[in-house]
C-alpha cells in the first residue's frame, strides 16, 4: 500500500458531441501522453468509461506537465471538446498495474472519482489534491488562472496561431511561419494574452522546486 498521484479525467458535456469522433481523438490523447510519458507512469492513461481516463503517476511535476501537455496537445490538434481533470495523491492499496489502469483498489482512486465528480457542478476543470497544503494552493490558483486564459480562446480559429505562438514563443517567427505581418501577430499575441499563459504555465512547472 502506497501514496501516489492519481491522475483523473472526463471529456465535459460528451453526450452531446460526436461520439466516434470524440473517442478517436480522446484515444489520440491517452496514447500521446503515454507514449511521451512512458518512463515517468506507473499506470498508463487508461480509458475507463468510454469518456473516462484514469493513470498514476510517479512525481508531481510529471503530473503537471502531462495536464498541461494534453491542453496544448487537444489545441494544436483541433479537438472539439475540453476535459476536467483532478489529481488526487492518496493510497492505492492493490498492487499498481504497470500496463494497464485497471483492476486497482484504494482510497486515493475513491476520492479522486468523488472529487470529479463534484467538479461537475462547477465550472473548474482542475483540481490537485496533495499533502503540501501550500503548494496545492499554488497549483489550484495557478490552474484558475491558466483555465481563465485558454477557455477564452476560439480553438476552431486560432489552433495554428495559438499553436505557432507556444512553439516558437517569438511573434516575429510565428509570423514568417504564417506568411503574415509581424505587426498583425505581435496584437494577436496580446489579444490572445499569451504572456500571462506562459507566466502561470511556467509557475506550475517550478512549483515543486519551492
Amino acid at each position: 500500500m502506497r501514496n501516489s498521484y492519481i491522475l483523473m479525467g472526463d471529456i465535459i458535456g460528451s453526450r452531446t458531441l460526436d461520439q466516434s469522433l470524440i473517442i478517436e481523438h480522446f484515444k489520440k490523447c491517452t496514447s500521446y501522453i503515454n507514449k511521451k510519458y512512458a518512463n515517468k507512469l506507473l499506470s498508463p492513461l487508461t480509458i475507463t468509461l468510454g469518456d473516462e481516463f484514469q493513470g498514476v503517476v510517479q512525481e508531481l511535476n510529471d503530473t503537471i506537465k502531462i495536464v498541461v501537455d494534453l491542453e496544448e496537445f487537444i489545441i494544436e490538434n483541433n479537438f472539439n471538446f475540453k476535459l476536467r481533470y483532478v489529481v488526487n495523491y492518496g493510497k492505492i492499496e492493490t498492487i499498481i498495474n504497470s500496463k494497464i489502469a485497471y483492476e486497482m483498489l484504494g482510497e486515493g482512486l475513491t476520492n479522486a472519482r468523488m472529487i470529479i465528480n463534484e467538479m461537475k457542478n462547477s465550472s473548474q476543470r482542475f483540481k490537485f489534491k496533495i499533502d503540501n497544503l501550500e503548494k496545492e494552493s499554488i497549483i489550484n490558483n495557478s490552474f484558475t488562472i491558466f483555465q481563465n486564459i485558454i477557455d477564452n480562446w476560439k480553438i476552431h480559429k486560432d489552433h495554428e496561431l495559438i499553436s505557432h505562438l507556444l512553439k516558437y514563443k517569438d511573434y516575429k517567427i510565428v509570423a514568417e511561419k504564417m506568411n503574415k505581418e509581424r505587426s498583425l501577430i505581435w496584437k494577436r499575441e496580446k489579444s490572445l494574452n499569451l504572456a500571462s499563459y506562459n507566466a502561470s504555465k511556467n509557475i506550475l512547472q517550478n512549483i515543486t522546486k519551492l
